[in-house]
């Protein structure tokens, strides 16, 4: 029960010490004994209890001490304490030991050092007394507190050492710009330390600072930026309520006035003057002129143009976005002999008005600028920027087919002189009059070849050759009738050898290099020679093509295997010409559906029902029996032995003049299959050893080859050459290379001489014509054979 009353006093005790305010330094002893009433366990006796506690006298410390000696805290004492040193006092907590140090002996308390209340305001401690020689604790362990007390020591500080803030020029009084802030460390709760005020010590009288929030606000109406920019602003923050002695500290608050947009553009000047050469092109710049605005940024931005004047449609103005000036430059060609000056009113506008100013009047602004033309000399002018001459094909040499013409712009009005850029013209084809500008033909027009031709004139002044210009000139050249029409493809034309009257084997079209205006138109016939033809007929489409008919029913390609039918061709332009066209007919084999199966002259002999196959094999063997022949040949030519045994020998003759070769025994010395064969026969040659007196065509007979009888053939061909003057000498082959069925003199071969006793009469030699009299000189008498 002891304890607990003990602990009771100590609590009571420094609820106590924490809320008494001390006066001054001074020791109190408390020492009262309280009696307490309870009902006990046994029946409501009264029970009397001493109260024991801690005695100390002081609670609060100053903060920031610079005495001599060591601050005195309090001290610690118990009921236990006689005074004869029996019992030890022991402190601990924050800083026990090296803030606060307690003497052991009296429970005596010292500061060792300066407390700073801004760093700790308060300390806890734990304080008991011990029995020196027991070592009990003759009270328990009991907690206390020591609080610092607060001096002004801490000035204000500001948030932020500099401050930097705007606002738009003229804002109205009391605008606010910026709000500012200090801090104190001291202690707001006791006493004004910590209570700060605002003051402005710099920036007056264009702004103002409200004292208990700092803000910072306009004092002057319409602060211009055109006039001050920026301003500088110096806050003081002062403790104790601003009152004398207080702390104080100070920020910086840089202001700048943004800008509006109140001011117009405005030139400098009224008028300006500028020149310009006529030569200039335009988009070429003449000056630059320049409205101000104090104001920046979009809000100087300007937009130049040309309100009226007598030159707003020669000159134009733009507006140059970096720089705002206005670029005047020419809009169309000047004329110095036209006109010499223009005038022109040029306006300069905002392009951001702010509605706010527009009572101060219109926002923009206008100026004169007068521009003057100087003259230059000029090259010359054509009438035209280009020519279109049209020129006859026919046209003869020397022809004009049109003029140009040029004339000096300038006042001196300086003769011309025109030529021709042969660069435009290398073949020289036309020539110009180089006084007046005409223009001739030098050479033939040919439109089928070039029908257009682009050259450049070019016009000169006699008196400055510098001074020239030129100008295309484009001929065209019209068409004239000068060709005809002719085939417009070559045709492989065939007819079939099973075809009937009235069937259409070709449809024929035609083409012109000429070109009509109205189109083209072709007109078909057959030449007058074949008008009625036996075999086929042409008839006209009128749609400038052509169909040939065949006339007759069947054609034989053993009879005929090609026919020649020339058609000629007319146009219907003026002068009308024409063309023979020769179109060649093949006659050839064909199925039930008149498709072509095969036109060669040879197939007709070979069996009609022959499959591909057989025909193949058919050629095979005819392949090898060739080879074999022609091997057998070859080996019996190396065995036999020459023909001419000696120099005398009769057959020489025979041999040098091959007349009539070794007979129809001699089955070597010429092989008929050669004359059975259309390909070996030889075409119609000139003689190379007799110059013909004239030039002759060599009349195209039919293919006779087509018969397959020999004798038949031949003597068809010398009936041809026997009537044809003018056809080489067939005295080998083509006269004598076949004898006929029954010679009446039988053979005329001397193999067989040598055979026969006695010599043989050879005068009927001289009774054979001409053509033996060789033969009768050489064997016609007894003198003949002896020599």
């Amino acid at each position: 029960m002891r304890t607990y009353s003990l602990t009771v006093l100590l609590w009571s005790c420094m609820f106590h010490a924490i809320h008494m305010m001390p006066s001054q330094k001074r020791t109190n002893k408390h020492s009262h004994s309280e009696k307490i009433t309870g009902l006990s366990e046994n029946g409501g006796k009264t029970l009397h209890r001493t109260k024991r506690g801690w005695m100390w006298n002081q609670f609060f410390l100053l903060e920031e001490y610079t005495g001599p000696d060591t601050q005195y805290v309090g001290k610690l004492h118990t009921d236990q304490d006689k005074g004869d040193g029996n019992l030890k006092y022991i402190l601990t907590g924050d800083g026990a030991g090296s803030l606060f140090i307690i003497d052991e002996n009296t429970g005596d308390i010292h500061a060792a050092k300066k407390l700073d209340r801004e760093e700790k305001s308060l300390y806890v401690l734990r304080a008991k007394a011990i029995d020196r020689k027991t070592g009990r604790q003759v009270e328990p362990e009991s907690e206390f507190i020591i609080k610092i007390h607060d001096i002004n020591d801490n000035e204000p500080k500001f948030t932020k050492d500099m401050y930097t803030a705007s606002i738009p020029e003229m804002s109205g009084v009391g605008t606010s710009v910026i709000q500012v802030t200090a801090t104190d460390a001291d202690d707001a709760n006791y006493g004004n330390s910590a209570k700060v005020v605002y003051s402005i010590l710099q920036g007056q009288p264009y702004f103002s600072v409200d004292p208990e929030t700092g803000i910072i606000k306009t004092a002057l109406p319409d602060m211009s930026r055109e006039n001050r920019e920026q301003y500088q602003v110096v806050i003081q923050a002062k403790d104790m309520g601003g009152q004398m002695g207080g702390l104080s500290g100070t920020t910086t608050v840089n202001i700048t006035l943004t800008d509006v947009n109140d001011n117009p553009p405005r030139f400098p000047q009224s008028t300006y003057q500028f020149s310009s050469p006529e030569s200039a092109p335009p988009g070429t710049p003449l000056g630059r002129i320049k409205a101000n605005d104090p104001d920046v940024g979009e809000n100087a931005e300007i937009e130049y143009s040309i309100s009226n004047g007598d030159g707003s449609d020669m000159f134009d103005i733009v507006t140059d976005k970096d720089t705002q000036e206005g670029i005047i430059t020419v809009k169309k060609r000047l004329d110095f002999e036209n006109k010499m000056l223009y005038t022109l009113r040029v306006e300069a506008t905002n392009t951001h008005p702010d509605p706010r100013f527009l009572q101060l009047g219109p926002f923009k602004d206008t100026a004169l600028v007068k521009i003057s033309v100087e003259d230059i000399d000029e090259p010359p002018v054509f009438s035209r920027p280009w020519y279109l001459i049209e020129a006859d094909e026919d046209a003869k040499e020397g022809s004009i087919i049109g003029q140009v013409v040029a004339h000096d712009p300038d006042v001196t009005k300086n003769a011309i002189k025109y030529s021709v850029d042969r660069h435009t013209d290398l073949d020289r084809i036309f020539n110009i009059y180089s006084g007046n500008g005409s223009l001739f033909i030098s050479k033939p027009l040919d439109r089928e070849e070039t029908p257009w031709h682009n050259i450049t004139v070019i016009a000169t002044e006699i008196n400055n050759p510098k001074q020239s210009s030129q100008i295309p000139v484009f001929i065209r050249i019209l068409d004239i009738n000068d060709h005809a029409p002719e085939f417009a493809k070559y045709y492989e034309t065939f007819v079939c050898e099973n075809a009937k009257a009235g069937q259409l084997i070709q449809t024929v079209s035609a083409v012109d290099k000429d070109d009509p205006p109205q189109g083209h138109k072709f007109f078909f016939e057959l030449v007058p020679e074949f008008a009625v033809h036996p075999n086929f007929s042409i008839v006209d489409n009128k749609d400038n093509t052509a169909g040939i008919m065949t006339r007759r029913n069947g054609y034989s390609r053993s009879k005929m295997s090609t026919y020649l039918l020339p058609i000629i061709i007319f146009d219907n332009d003026y002068p009308i010409q024409s063309s023979t066209g020769t179109l060649t007919i093949r006659v050839c084999a064909c199925d039930s559906w008149g498709n072509m199966q095969s036109c060669n002259a040879e197939a007709f002999l070979l069996p009609a029902g022959l499959s591909t196959g057989a025909l193949v094999a058919i050629l095979l063997c005819i392949i090898i029996l060739l080879l074999v022949v022609l091997f057998t040949a070859l080996k019996r030519q190396r065995k036999k032995e020459p023909l001419i045994i000696s120099k005398d020998d009769v057959r020489d003759n025979i041999v040098t003049y091959n007349d009539e070769g070794g007979g129809e025994e001699d089955t070597q010395a010429f092989d008929i299959g050669t004359l059975r064969n259309p390909e070996a026969r030889e075409e119609s040659k000139m003689r190379r050893d007799v110059i013909p007196e004239t030039i002759f065509q060599i009349r195209r007979t039919a293919p006779l080859w087509e018969n397959i009888d020999v004798q038949d053939f031949i003597h068809r061909r010398l009936k041809e050459n026997d009537l044809d003057p003018a056809a080489p000498p067939y005295d080998s082959l083509a006269t004598y290379a076949y004898e006929g069925n029954d010679s009446i003199a039988n053979s005329l071969s001397s193999l067989e001489s040598l055979t026969t006793e006695g010599n043989q009469d050879y005068d009927y030699l001289s009774d054979w014509g001409p053509r033996f009299k060789k033969l009768a000189d050489m064997y016609g008498g007894e003198d003949s054979d002896r020599d």
